[in-house]
């Protein structure tokens, strides 16, 4: 039984890693223009290049892009209104792999969910920290990414007693599933505080929900900003809206499976 979930679980974790190649915008035009060239039927020809005019137009728009996360994304909590917790729990994704250069910790935008909680460590209002996140790649032999984490942490003065790890989970689901393990150890630890980006904040809520798991939110890692209702915003394309576009719809589209599979 166990050798089943655990193929279960492979199975999930690749077909979601393939499948968010699937949901880039960029994909969808270029497969409209190569059908543009080969389709036979001048109509259709015509049809396919209007839709792929529409949908460059549409998804390089930096002001559509912006005020479409800013929907999405959850709310910032100011630093003042959060209450003191026993232990901030903290989701992953937000390393990276440089082969040159493995005998460091290389971090992406995502490293707010990390530095954010070690600001509030230090404001006295969370006790410890728990890292949940393993490997989070099928394609690469690296440390897991709750140990780097850990080493930041540690090398910014936190001590080791404060920083609890977990290193199997491979997804949000698992985050939430692994983490309980540890925190069934600590009943001690009663007040908890979710802290992960802001665009996965409601797939990540959601989960620990189902899981049993009481959490306050912390938001972090923005996505989005003021709106501008400049020509540069509004009218001028920009390759950066393609990137958080396809955000956008991957993290929904995470979301509705998670709900529909049974994880949130």
């Amino acid at each position: 039984m166990r050798h089943l979930l655990y193929l279960t679980t492979l199975m999930f974790f690749i077909l979601s890693k393939l499948l968010q190649y699937f949901l880039m915008p960029i994909i969808w035009i270029a497969v409209l223009l190569l059908l543009a060239i080969f389709l036979r039927s001048a109509k259709w020809r015509r049809y396919t290049l209007i839709s792929a005019t529409v949908l460059l137009l549409v998804f390089s728009n930096p002001f559509l892009a912006n005020v479409t996360m800013r929907a999405w994304e959850l709310k910032a909590v100011p630093l003042e209104q959060v209450e003191n917790y026993d232990i901030a729990i903290i989701l992953t994704g937000v390393t990276q792999a440089i082969g040159f250069a493995e005998d460091r910790v290389h971090t992406n935008k995502g490293a707010d969910r990390f530095l954010h909680p070690l600001k509030l460590y230090r404001m006295g209002k969370v006790d410890k920290f728990l890292i949940t996140g393993g490997i989070g790649t099928v394609a690469l032999d690296r440390r897991p990414e709750a140990e780097m984490l850990q080493e930041i942490l540690l090398l910014a003065g936190v001590p080791q007693e404060d920083i609890l790890i977990e290193t199997r989970s491979d997804n949000t689901y698992q985050n939430a599933i692994f983490a309980g393990d540890v925190l069934q150890k600590h009943p001690e630890l009663k007040r908890r505080l979710l802290v992960t980006s802001a665009f996965h904040m409601r797939r990540a809520k959601a989960c620990f929900d189902k899981a049993g798991i009481a959490t306050d939110i912390f938001p972090t890692d923005f996505y989005t900003s003021e709106l501008r209702y400049t020509p540069d915003e509004l009218l001028i394309p920009n390759p950066d809206a393609f990137r958080l576009w396809h955000r956008i719809i991957h993290e929904i589209a995470g979301f509705v499976i998670y709900k529909v599979v049974g994880y949130a």
